[in-house]
């Protein structure tokens, strides 16, 4: 079953960060593996297990099952049906009208001054087509039959085609003011792209961070095990040498409170890591019934780049290219300009010049009646129509409000686009700041080793005590933790930061179809 969702897939790039393309890079297009066309047809649903999760398995099944998404994707089928709806003004229409009279009268005779009764009947039939231009131009061809029969006259029978065109020449004339309506209908399918795109983006941001924060918590369980073992070893080792009176009893106070300080610590850690795979699971959904138990295991490993950040300035150009919001709100101006070429146009009063020819044939046969349409008789009608409001309230106040809405938006286009550049700089700012972090924790990591062990050293030999051990090995447990954090930190950070630039979507080789370069 094909999904509702205009994207084509491919997740190859998706494990490890990508340099940052240049600008010519970056206006070329992924290459497409799998494609979806939108269609109102339901989802399929992809169940897949969690015991083995990839970051780039949880991104695919965000994108396959994630309701939010399922029930967006249709909004560009909607709007896809809006121009078609638009067109359907300049549609031919064909037309038929059938009329029946019967009669019976009595009249005098003004010469004899006698009555007499008068009695007939007459049907016509009329077929025609008639369509309506871009240009302003009606145009109306029409076949017509009429049959007379009385008691006072012949039969009779008529035959006549009717040609009708009408132009407007002030209000209503030429295609940009006609057609203004089908373009802003195709504008907002592309805009509703754009927003899906958007929608897009922002799902496989928060699923990527997700999928980090569960993957950070673990870490942090595995570390916050380790420290209560250790913990429990040294109150164990500290007993036994208070049993044989190597150590005062005071001593074992301090190890017992830090037993107990890492095993509040633990349960907190379990606390964050189950909210952690509550949120991914809800992203992922890998469970049709839509169950939020399914245990996870995640495998993709918490690594860091080491790669600084020198090309600030080409990323808020890329910002400018690819931000999908920038892009919609481009779109929507150039809606709001669609619109004051129609108001405009209200402005000006009616004028429409018509043309009528017509051609008649009469006789007692229909056949004959056709016949003789042939022939030299015809009729013509030609005509200019007025019309013009006093004041024009409505029309003036329809053309101010859509100049005031064009130029709010060309200024909120100018304000989205210093906000994408600030976006893109304290992004970039936030990744190099945990990249920094993640050597600075590293090495506060380790020299927290090596305080441990000289603590550990001073208390062997007396000069030291069981607190000042405790108090140790809780620095380097803190600075463990902050490692770990600072590289989960500068994961997530590139995540905003592509984000922040429109690319994310290009790096995980993913496009929403017809929006692959943002105008």
């Amino acid at each position: 079953m094909r999904a509702p969702l205009p994207l084509v897939a491919a997740l190859a790039g998706c494990a490890a960060p990508l340099p940052a393309p240049d600008l010519v890079q970056a206006r070329a297009a992924p290459v497409p593996l799998v494609e979806v066309t939108p269609t109102p047809a339901p989802t399929a649903t992809v169940a897949v297990s969690l015991a083995a999760l990839t970051v780039e398995q949880a991104v695919l099944l965000s994108l396959s099952n994630n309701r939010d998404l399922q029930v967006r994707s249709l909004t560009p089928v909607v709007a896809g049906t809006f121009q078609r709806i638009e067109r359907g003004a300049f549609d031919p229409e064909v037309f038929a009208d059938a009329v029946y009279d019967r009669e019976r009268a009595s009249q005098v005779a003004r010469a004899t001054g006698q009555r007499f009764d008068v009695s007939g009947e007459s049907s016509s039939i009329r077929l025609g087509v008639r369509e309506r231009l871009p240009t302003g131009t009606e145009v109306e061809a029409a076949l017509a039959h009429t049959l007379d029969v009385s008691n006072r006259t012949p039969r009779q029978q008529q035959a006549r085609l009717e040609l009708t065109v009408t132009q407007a020449l002030l209000r209503g004339l030429g295609p940009a003011v006609n057609l203004a309506a089908v373009r802003q209908a195709a504008l907002e399918e592309e805009a509703s792209l754009y927003e899906l795109r958007a929608f897009v983006e922002a799902l496989i941001a928060n699923t990527e961070l997700a999928y980090w924060a569960y993957v950070l918590a673990t870490e942090e369980i595995s570390v916050y095990v380790g420290s209560v073992e250790l913990a429990r070893q040294e109150e164990q080792d500290i007993l036994q040498r208070v049993d044989v009176g190597l150590l005062p009893e005071l001593e074992l106070a301090a190890a017992r409170a830090e037993v107990a300080l890492r095993a509040q610590a633990l349960i907190d850690a379990r606390s964050r890591r189950e909210a952690a795979r509550l949120s991914l699971v809800r992203l992922v959904r890998p469970d049709p019934g839509g169950a939020l138990s399914n245990p996870v295991t995640a495998v993709s490993a918490l690594e860091a780049s080491t790669e600084p950040l020198d090309d600030v300035d080409e990323r808020c150009q890329l910002g400018v290219v690819y931000r999908p919001d920038l892009a919609e709100a481009r779109i929507r101006l150039k809606q709001g300009s669609l619109q004051t070429v129609v108001t405009r146009n209200g402005l000006l009063p009616r004028l429409d010049v018509f043309v009528a020819l017509g051609k008649t044939g009469f006789d007692s046969r229909f056949g004959d009646a056709v016949g003789a349409l042939g022939g030299p008789t015809y009729d013509v009608r030609a005509g200019l129509s007025l019309g013009y409001f006093l004041g024009h309230r409505a029309a003036a106040a329809a053309d101010v409000a859509a100049r005031a809405s064009a130029q709010q938006a060309a200024r909120a286009v100018e304000n989205m686009a210093e906000l994408v550049e600030l976006e893109v700089r304290l992004a970039a700012n936030e990744v190099e700041r945990a990249r920094a972090q993640v050597k600075a924790s590293a090495t506060t990591r380790d020299l927290q080793a090596e305080a441990v062990v000289a603590e550990k050293e001073r208390f062997e030999v007396g000069a030291g005590t069981a607190l000042q051990v405790a108090r140790a090995q809780r620095d380097l447990l803190a600075s463990q933790i902050a490692a770990l954090r600072a590289v989960a930190d500068h994961r997530s950070a590139l995540v905003r930061l592509y984000q922040a630039e429109g690319t994310l979507l290009a790096r995980r080789g993913i496009t929403v179809a017809g929006t692959e370069l943002a105008r």
